[in-house]
């Protein structure tokens, strides 16, 4: 078994098996088992998924922190919000991140998803910000 140290500053949020825990003071942890967990800016809060990108990291998360009732659901709007992105970019790239983030959700590997979602985020950063405003408010 390995053990994994997290060092978590004041005020930081960790998400330990769907619970929700707030640092009040800054700390080191030890995980000295399997837990699914995201802390700190890996933690996308609701209401933040305002793109198509982030309500594919969203459900992810969802799928991956989410609590046994929530997690198929989010799985099966994971998929959609990807077939959705799929069909809309003309990036090789960026559909080739989609499958790949798919096929690890399906493998139950949801935070090596979550890496590959931020990449799809920063594609689509760049995209916007390139486009004029009102293709920037249909985005969002």
């Amino acid at each position: 078994m390995s053990t994994l140290v997290l060092e978590l500053k004041a005020d930081d949020l960790l998400i330990i098996n769907g619970a929700p825990m707030k640092v009040r003071n800054k700390t080191r942890i030890e995980l000295n088992g399997t837990a699914r967990f995201l802390f700190g800016k890996q933690i996308m809060p609701p209401g933040s998924d305002t793109t198509p990108a982030r309500r594919i990291y969203y459900a992810i998360q969802t799928a991956y922190i989410g609590n046994e009732e929530e997690r198929p659901p989010a799985r099966s709007a994971a998929r959609e919000f990807c077939n959705a992105f799929a069909s809309h970019t003309t990036s090789r790239l960026a559909i080739e991140l989609l499958n790949d983030a798919m096929r690890a959700v399906d493998e139950d590997r949801c935070y090596d998803a979550l890496k590959l979602i931020r990449r799809i985020i920063l594609h689509e950063d760049a995209i916007l910000k390139g486009a004029p405003p009102s293709v920037r408010q249909v985005a969002a």
